[in-house]
């Protein structure tokens, strides 16, 4: 009997235990997370990968990659009441403001500009809800397959879902657009607009960037209802690696160590 209870105290004792003490992989609370090799698409590592979770603004990604491949970067848009007015995290963005479209692609992915993907979406398409529907046709494309997006910054809706495998292939995808792989690597960037014509300093918001000297992006997202979320990539040795962590007390250290382990398995090192 004794041998009995300790048996399964043992056996509960190791469920709790993170899966890098269990010898599995690495320790990521979050409650989703892949860690995919860029190059070969394999899956590394996973955590309930396929469950349909809020991505927050890592939304961000497909917005800008979509706005890279259908517009023209040097386009002067100007900013609408609806753009200027969206809330939570913003650029700064005013009615009336004149500013190129790839000024507005940095925004969104270096400051988490809302306002900036309200923008974004009406320069490309005749509407917001037009461009959220490109964006999902782009998803299908791309073979993410579970991505459902209502609009095109992330914030709370509750059909607004995708996976952390999806987010995977998504940024997979958009990491090969040289211009996109450039813009998520920078930590700091002066957004320039045309009218009234101004500067503002920037500052990326994914702290990996400072943090591991191997980052090379991608994405951060917090919402109440997604929690904290990172899609992030590291390179070493020619080698690329990309990590999702979706809802996690933890996002910086769980996506480091998800990038260490990668790139550790596919370099030997």
């Amino acid at each position: 009997m004794l041998k009995k209870a300790f048996l399964i105290l043992s056996i509960s004792f190791c469920l709790f235990l993170p899966l890098e003490a269990r010898g599995e992989g690495p320790v990521v609370y979050a409650k989703s997370a892949i860690l995919l090799d860029g190059r070969t698409g394999k899956i590394l590592f996973q955590k309930d990968c396929f469950k349909p979770m809020p991505p927050a603004s890592t939304t961000k990604i497909l917005t800008t990659i979509l706005a890279l491949e259908t517009g023209n970067t040097e386009e002067i848009v100007e900013v609408s009441f609806r753009a200027a007015s969206t809330g939570e995290a913003a650029l700064g963005l005013v009615e009336g403001d004149k500013i190129r479209l790839l000024e507005l692609i940095h925004g969104a992915l270096i400051r988490s500009g809302n306002d900036s993907c309200v923008a974004i979406a009406e320069e490309i398409a005749p509407s917001v809800e037009e461009f959220v529907g490109l964006m999902n046709l782009k998803a299908k494309t791309i073979g993410a397959l579970q991505t459902d997006f209502y609009n095109p910054h992330g914030l709370p809706h509750p059909k607004h879902l995708t996976t952390a495998y999806d987010l995977a292939l998504i940024t997979r995808y958009a990491l090969e657009n040289p211009i996109f792989a450039d813009i998520v690597k920078k930590k700091y960037y002066h957004v320039h607009w045309e009218s009234p014509r101004r500067t503002q300093f920037i500052k990326n918001t994914n702290y990996l960037l400072w943090t591991y000297p191997l980052a090379t992006g991608v994405k951060t997202g917090t919402t109440f209802k997604a929690g904290k979320c990172l899609v992030a990539s590291a390179e070493y040795k020619g080698r690329e690696v990309i990590a999702v962590v979706l809802n996690t007390k933890d996002r910086f250290g769980d996506a480091k160590r998800l990038l260490e382990y990668g790139l550790r398995q596919l370099t030997g090192d």
